[in-house]
């Protein structure tokens, strides 16, 4: 009988003692220092993408808006080494593949989509 008290006293101090460790461990984790704000500011060199219809153009850049329930406008400033792949003109079906650069939009790539069926008859 002796023998199962102790059994359970020892279990029960094992377990607190493992819990303790346990929560060092997660307060320890907690406790490092903040990453810092450079990380989190880290600039994505991904391209982006955006697909719609070209309303206006100039040489230095080039507006395209998607409609539907969502419509948006944006205006992209185009890069020096802008690559344009098809005829890029005024109401052209276009995807701008660009990047945020200092807080604008820079189109990199355009490719301009060919016309439907039903709009060439």
């Amino acid at each position: 009988m002796k023998q199962g008290r102790m059994f359970m006293a020892l279990a029960l101090t094992a377990l607190l003692a493992a819990s303790a460790v346990g929560a060092a461990r997660v307060e320890a984790a907690t406790k490092k220092s903040p990453a810092p704000a450079t990380a989190t500011a880290k600039k994505s060199y991904a391209f982006r993408q955006f697909t719609g219809l070209v309303t206006a153009l100039d040489k230095s850049t080039l507006t395209v808006e998607k409609t539907g329930k969502q419509a948006k406008t944006v205006v992209f400033a185009r890069h020096a080494e802008m690559k344009t792949t098809g005829d890029l003109e005024k109401d052209a079906r276009v995807t701008v593949y660009y990047r945020d650069e200092d807080g604008r939009s820079v189109a990199h790539k355009v490719v301009v989509k060919a016309a439907p069926l039903a709009a060439a008859r």
